[in-house]
């Protein structure tokens, strides 16, 4: 099996997907790839293509606060985390509003 990333969106103030968000993929420090979400709140195509993902410390950087059209306390919202096995796809959500947000490790 060759891993992947990907991720999706959700504004928890509207309860609907986040559509024309800004997203950024770093790998050890160094930007990847820029992406903006579809109306779906998710990419066009993964983050990583499946047999590209590697070992290593990445991180997702969400602009929230231009999503959200104010940054009066969220601005860019950092996930960062380690990939050991690249076999295993990584599906990174992210829940946000312009004050909160939460993710967790999806498949």
């Amino acid at each position: 099996m060759n891993g992947k990333l990907s991720t999706h969106v959700l504004d928890t103030r509207s309860g609907k997907p986040a559509a024309n968000l800004k997203i950024e993929l770093l790998f050890k420090g160094k930007l990847l790839t820029t992406h903006t979400t579809n109306p779906d709140g998710r990419t066009d195509s993964p983050l990583v293509a499946p047999g590209s993902l590697q070992k290593g410390e990445y991180e997702i950087r969400f602009h929230v606060g231009t999503y959200f059209q104010e940054k009066t306390f969220l601005d860019v919202v950092p996930v960062c985390f380690t990939v050991t096995d690249p076999s295993q796809n990584f599906h990174v959500p992210l829940l946000c509003s312009p004050w909160t947000y939460t993710t967790y490790r999806g498949s």
